[in-house]
């Protein structure tokens, strides 16, 4: 159950957030348990985002899952995203922020898990 939801201020075409898509889809696979059958990915481009006095490219990602991992976990996963959205899009590494949440309920289909 993990969900992405991916700011950045500049344009995503449709044909990037396809292969971002796909991309993540794997990507997510580095926390143990998760994989893209049970992500959800929003995209918002060209937000209004300003990091470090500038609107210079940048992304921020937020994750959400269901559980908790550990450090190690995180630090795989933060990896990997900074490298995709730094080469898919024109964002470098070092504007890029990844925020986590663990969320202890998670609810689907009229249930809670």
């Amino acid at each position: 159950m993990p969900f992405i939801q991916v700011k950045t201020n500049t344009a995503i075409s449709s044909e990037t957030e396809t292969a971002l898509k796909a991309d993540l889809g794997q990507a997510i696979s580095l926390l143990p348990g998760k994989s893209e059958n049970w992500l959800m990915i929003d995209f918002a481009p060209e937000a209004h985002l300003w990091f470090r006095g500038t609107d210079a490219p940048t992304v921020i990602a937020e994750v959400s899952v269901f559980g908790s991992f550990s450090g190690g976990d995180y630090e795989k996963l933060t990896a990997e995203l900074c490298r995709i959205f730094s080469s898919r899009l024109p964002v470098p590494s070092d504007r890029i922020y990844v925020k986590y949440s663990e969320v202890p309920f998670w609810g689907w289909n009229g249930s809670n898990f």
